[in-house]
């Protein structure tokens, strides 16, 4: 019954309409002191909400990118066990969350917004349309952005060039407004992650800046170096300290990863985890997942106690891999014991890491790659709250693990990486690449979206291939030496939107189809990063 009630819930979540769109125009004036006495409930109740959809929940996260990237896995065999962790794709759920959760209310914001003479309200909602669509075409490509609104019987998506172009010359004019109102409080009631605090946007608009242009160092070096050093010089500053990090509040509710985990008894700890944070002797693993009771699953490192279950796995039966490591009950709901409030979406340590791969790009202002690179882990050990950061980052010889899959031997894997964690200056800068985007990975634990972008730009970290790969030409076929590149659009927007899909596919290039081999734009698949 339960399999039956869960197919019921995919066939309800597969698609979505992006029909009710608005475009409007950016608009920042200097706020007056007569508005800052003004009651903003108006506009600003739908703001909490806007940023809690920013990212996906358990079906968009957990058996999508969590289960591409290597950190949870899943030992149910859903569909047969040929679903999305397979790569056949079967949940498809994540672009009418942002339309229908995030671009819908942030119109309404918008026009209430400019229809009250409250523009930096609209500014704030302007940009909380960017974080929103600059992860939706991380994993589609084109998007509707510039014609949101239009009601013509073909609406047309943007092409992933200009859209990145139109995100930079939006921030350029959000940035201004805010800068106009550094003490403005009329935000304060609203906004769960900087409680109002203008220069604390401010921060997050450079970083995200930032987060943009590193994606398209190769595709688009010079854009990237010229948007890169802007976020780098601007004299509003950085997300540099974990006191700055943007984190959203859960409204309550419990962390996706938590309730694929623990209520619907789905995931576990991914043997890359495993072989990476064990291999590496990493202290954050106990921030991350819960040991294991039974020493038979981790007779291979006795030291080591938990156990993950490899990516796209055969599966006999989900009573196999239930004794695995589960995440870290902390991440549970309250009254189960969890703490977790808030989720991650943009940490200092990120940062860090940015300005290390800047700086091995040559990007003024950038900073030393090897005190940003050790900066990034020392930043992620407080944040994740581990010990032991010195002895970690001194460490030349430790690498992953290879995997034992002790229920299902065909699930074995040698580790693809070698990677140690002390940096190196006589390393190559591919190497050092390597090094910096390992740990951007472990630590980007829970928001796993922007590792999914890193890992197809880059390559790293090397991570192994699924043990069972499903593609067929329904949704693409992905070579056995290859990975998933992208997520087709929604059944709805093939069908209501057929001619605006279409002409989607054509702006990614010769050859594209809308499928889950048809590389994004910044993914050149050139296997040289420099």
């Amino acid at each position: 019954m339960r399999q039956i009630i869960f197919a019921l819930f995919i066939v309800t979540i597969f698609g979505s309409c992006t029909k009710d769109f608005v475009s409007t125009n950016q608009n920042p004036n200097q706020i007056s002191d007569a508005l800052l006495k003004q009651d903003f409930n108006l506009v600003g109740s739908p703001i909490s909400g806007m940023l809690f959809n920013l990212n996906g929940h358990q079906i968009e996260e957990d058996l999508c990118q969590d289960s591409w990237m290597g950190f949870m896995s899943t030992g149910t065999d859903f569909v047969g066990n040929v679903n999305n962790t397979t790569y056949y794709i079967r949940w498809n759920a994540y672009w009418g969350r942002e339309y229908g959760s995030v671009m819908s209310p942030a119109k309404q914001v918008i026009q209430l917004a400019e229809a009250n003479n409250l523009p930096l309200f609209a500014t704030w909602a302007k940009f909380i349309k960017i974080l929103s669509m600059s992860k939706l075409t991380a994993v589609h490509g084109p998007v509707i952005y510039s014609e949101y609104g239009s009601t013509a019987p073909t609406i047309h998506y943007d092409k992933e060039s200009d859209l990145y172009n139109l995100f930079f010359k939006q921030l350029d004019s959000i940035q201004t407004a805010f800068a106009a109102n550094t003490t403005y409080k009329g935000f304060t009631k609203f906004d769960p992650s900087y409680h109002g605090s203008i220069p604390e946007w401010m921060k997050l608009v450079n970083s995200i800046r930032l987060r943009l242009a590193m994606r398209l160092s190769k595709v688009d070096p010079v854009l990237a170096k010229t948007q890169g050093e802007k976020a780098l010089s601007d004299p509003a500053g950085l997300i540099t300290a974990n006191s700055d990090n943007f984190t959203n509040s859960l409204l309550g509710n419990i962390m996706p990863v938590a309730q694929i985990c623990y209520q619907w008894d789905d995931t576990r700890m991914s043997a890359v985890m495993e072989s990476f944070l064990g291999g590496l002797k990493d202290p954050r693993v106990s921030s991350y997942f819960a040991p294991v009771s039974d020493a038979a699953l981790y007779v291979d490192h006795p030291a080591f106690p938990y156990k993950g279950i490899r990516n796209g796995a055969y599966i006999n039966t989900k009573a196999d891999h239930i004794p695995f490591s589960k995440v870290n009950s902390n991440f549970n709901d309250p009254p189960n014991g969890g703490t977790t409030t808030t989720r991650r979406d943009f940490t200092a340590a990120e940062v860090a890491f940015l300005k290390a791969e800047a700086g091995l790009r040559g990007w003024a202002g950038a900073g030393d790659p090897k005190t940003n690179y050790e900066n990034g882990v020392r930043l992620s050990f407080a944040d994740w709250g581990a010990g032991g950061v010195d002895a970690y980052l001194a460490d030349n010889t430790s690498k992953p693990l290879d995997y034992v899959d002790p229920v299902d031997h065909r699930n074995n894997f040698t580790s693809r990486s070698t990677v140690t964690v002390a940096w190196n200056d006589a390393d190559n800068n591919e190497l050092k690449l390597e090094k910096i985007i390992t740990q951007k990975w472990i630590n980007n634990f829970t928001n796993t979206l922007e590792s999914w972008v890193d890992f197809r730009r880059t390559g790293y970290p090397k991570i192994p291939h699924v043990a069972k790969n499903d593609s067929s030409p329904d949704w693409g076929v992905i070579p056995a030496d290859q990975w998933i590149k992208r997520m087709p659009y929604p059944n709805n927007e093939r069908v209501s939107n057929a001619a605006g899909v279409a002409d989607a596919v054509s702006k990614m290039g010769a050859g594209a189809k809308d499928d889950i081999a048809t590389r994004l734009w910044w993914d050149t698949g050139n296997p040289s990063n420099f």
